[in-house]
């Protein structure tokens, strides 16, 4: 008999986005970005962090400065767009992108253009910032379906 307390596809891509924004470097937003196939394959991956070639130890992670150029927000590429320029298969065409994070307007055009259609976040913690309403408008204007994953609740232990 099979089991049958096996996770969801949306458990395992979520935490394939969540575990791979633990790679980002940033001290305090560590985001993923999980990019899939129609038929439930992982396209394509990505997290918040610089730019290749741009060294983490010479760039600012800064929240706040009185000068923008050091704060890291020039500089950071977020996990959507790093997940979109890693894919090196063709067209993104259909696809779905699990997120650990609703994405901002910028990630959300290159979302739009790159035809995926889906977007699954956790959290939304900037709902009604003016960046994060632009990306509910684009995206209902383009016809992208959104929605928050639901937490089952269940610990995800592994026996290995």
């Amino acid at each position: 008999m099979k089991r049958d307390d096996y996770i969801s596809w949306d458990e395992y891509f979520m935490s394939v986005a969540m575990l791979t924004g633990l790679r980002s470097k940033d001290p305090s937003t560590q985001v993923g970005a999980c990019i899939v196939s129609r038929d439930n394959k992982i396209l394509s991956m990505g997290y918040n962090g610089l730019p290749r070639g741009c060294s983490d130890e010479e760039f600012p992670w800064e929240r706040d400065s009185e000068d923008e150029l050091e704060t890291k927000y020039p500089y950071v590429v977020h996990s959507e767009l790093n997940a979109i320029l890693n894919y090196r298969g063709g067209s993104l065409d259909g696809a779905k992108i699990y997120v650990s994070l609703f994405p901002c307007n910028e990630c959300a055009k290159a979302i739009i253009q790159a035809g995926i259609r889906t977007v699954i976040f956790d959290s939304d913690k900037y709902h009604n910032t003016p960046m994060m309403r632009a990306s509910r408008r684009m995206f209902d204007a383009a016809g992208v379906r959104y929605y928050q994953y639901a937490r089952s609740g269940r610990k995800i232990k592994l026996d290995i």
